[in-house]
């Protein structure tokens, strides 16, 4: 690749990027022109899309929702810096399907038979707490804010790759910034039918780079027996910072329970994010829910070609003789050196674009949280469709803005770190919406004592992991010893189980006290509707603002 001066900008992949980068932004605004909402200032249409998606329009959107630039980055880098540790996400993928396709039609059902936007308002109508609602609305906004920040983190990364902006201070974050106004100004315009609209284009050009990329790049570095060869070497080597081999190919046996529960954790997980509930509350029909999870799988296909690029990148010796070398930049690094540069810059706006569909969606999902689970719950009950639209727009804003926070002023090694304590939070609001999907059992009492026990524990736990070569470092990871078992293993996990095992206790013991149950405001047959008419979204006279 020909660059313009040493260090600097090659024009030819910018222009790309910006080509098609620009080109998206318009399809974000001309979004909210696609099937234009009878009215747009309700919560249904902006924050759902109108509940109206269809098979293929679902299967984008959630695939846009659910791989993300930080999946595009992280999972080749933690293979890049630490081997076959990295291919968690591979089984975790796969352990998703089945598991969500036992629960995700049920909640559809019921949150188009009642009307339900979030997590939380299933709760809330399911075991009639505000208390335990409001717990899974925090839930849900604190764990989604570090992943906002981490497709920031993603779009930083290819900007940093492409030599734009300053070497410091307000010149190097200016791009940067710039994205970030232009994500805020979609979502706010066109809702949650821009991510949709747009995810079309992202996921196209992810899977031509990534296919391209297991093709192309294997045949410029000697085939994949060469290429593993010099990953085996490479992770073999002693890392300065620990003292002991940086990875390997093959998981050891110490690092086997660590491997299992993160997989299956995040498994769990997944579809406790608000982002990835709201991608499933925005399809037209139960059917469109199962057909979907039904095809996804091709994406966790996609995934392990890409986590091919982390044994690709030390092949190529990204970062090689580098110190502190930052891993999240070893796949825009990779195709720096062996794409074109005509389609390198196509490889940097699938990064980016794949960046900024999870971050509108997740924004929308957090916003919709607040309005619908702490304003009117809260502060407002009586406000109208319109004012509830009015604040989660302004909502969606405020988040984002929070996330660009986590970005500019803290250490981005922290932000990732952060982003695994995120999943810890979120599995703790597992046994009140799955276990309430299915059945009354659970006291709400006892669910949110269990929440509350484990988040407390999993964030101590995290608290006191130090990373690799700090050691009064904090949030450095998310494994730690299990107790019992002596094993290390996922946070998350353990948390959960005693979070469990709180609930169900504590609701035996309630239960034999005979106490006043709270209404249950949904019927078995809100678990099996197929389809069900919206009600009819009336033009609001109030005036839109909170």
């Amino acid at each position: 690749m020909i660059r313009l001066a040493s260090g600097g900008t090659n024009a030819v992949s910018l222009t790309v990027f910006l080509i098609l980068f620009v080109a998206v932004t318009g399809v974000g605004f001309v979004a909210s022109r696609w099937r234009r909402a009878e009215n747009a200032l309700h919560l249904d249409e902006w924050g759902l899309g109108g509940r109206g998606f269809g098979t293929v329009v679902s299967w984008f959107l959630l695939g846009g929702d659910l791989y993300t630039a930080y999946t595009f980055i992280a999972v080749p880098a933690l293979v890049y810096g630490a081997g076959a540790a990295g291919f968690y996400a591979v089984p975790y993928t796969i352990l998703v399907w089945p598991l969500v396709f036992l629960f995700l039609p049920r909640l559809w059902s019921v949150a188009r038979s009642k009307g339900y936007v979030t997590l939380a308002d299933f709760a809330r109508g399911r075991y009639g707490s505000r208390s335990l609602a409001l717990a899974v609305a925090l839930t849900g906004i604190l764990a989604t804010m570090p992943y906002i920040a981490l497709q920031l983190v993603g779009i930083q990364a290819v900007l940093d790759t492409m030599g734009i902006g300053g070497s410091s201070g307000f010149g190097k974050d200016l791009p940067l910034l710039i994205a970030f106004a232009v994500l805020a100004a979609y979502t706010y315009s066109s809702g949650l039918r821009a991510p949709a609209l747009i995810a079309f284009v992202k996921d196209t050009l992810v899977y031509i780079v990534v296919i391209v990329a297991v093709i192309y790049i294997p045949i410029r570095l000697g085939g994949y027996g060469h290429i593993f060869h010099d990953a085996a070497t490479s992770l073999a080597q002693t890392s300065p910072a620990t003292g002991k081999p940086k990875g390997s190919l093959i998981t050891g046996p110490k690092a086997q329970w660590s491997y299992a529960t993160l997989a299956l954790g995040s498994a769990m997980a997944l579809f406790m994010y608000p982002h990835s509930a709201t991608g499933v509350l925005a399809a037209k029909s139960r059917t469109t829910v199962r057909r979907n999870l039904a095809v996804l799988p091709a994406y966790s296909l996609m995934l392990g070609l890409l986590s091919l690029l982390g044994f690709m990148a030390i092949s190529a010796g990204v970062g090689k003789g580098v110190k502190g070398f930052n891993a999240q930049l070893a796949v825009p690094e990779l195709f720096q050196q062996m794409f074109p540069s005509w389609f390198a810059g196509v490889a940097f706006a699938a990064v980016g674009i794949g960046a900024l569909v999870p971050a509108a969606i997740m924004s929308i999902a957090a916003a919709n949280l607040f309005t619908r689970n702490i304003y009117r719950e809260y502060f407002k009950p009586d406000a109208t469709p319109a004012q509830e639209t009015a604040v989660a727009k302004i909502v969606s804003l405020v988040v984002k803005l929070g996330a660009l926070g986590f970005v500019l002023g803290i250490d981005k090694q922290f932000s990732i770190n952060l982003q695994l304590l995120g999943g810890i939070w979120i599995l703790q609001t597992f046994p009140a919406i799955v276990a309430g999907l299915f059945s009354r059992w659970f006291n709400h009492w006892a669910l949110l004592v269990g929440w509350a026990a484990g988040m407390a524990y999993g964030t101590y736990e995290a608290y006191n992991v130090a990373a690799a070569g700090k050691p009064h470092s904090h949030f450095g990871g998310s494994a730690a010893n299990i107790p019992v078992i002596g094993q290390i293993g996922y946070i998350g996990v353990t948390a959960f189980v005693l979070n469990l095992a709180v609930s169900v206790v504590l609701t035996l013991a309630v239960r034999a006290a005979k106490p006043r149950e709270l209404p249950d405001e949904t019927v078995p047959g809100d678990y099996l509707v197929e389809s069900a008419p919206l009600a009819p979204l009336t033009p609001e006279i109030t005036p839109s603002a909170p």
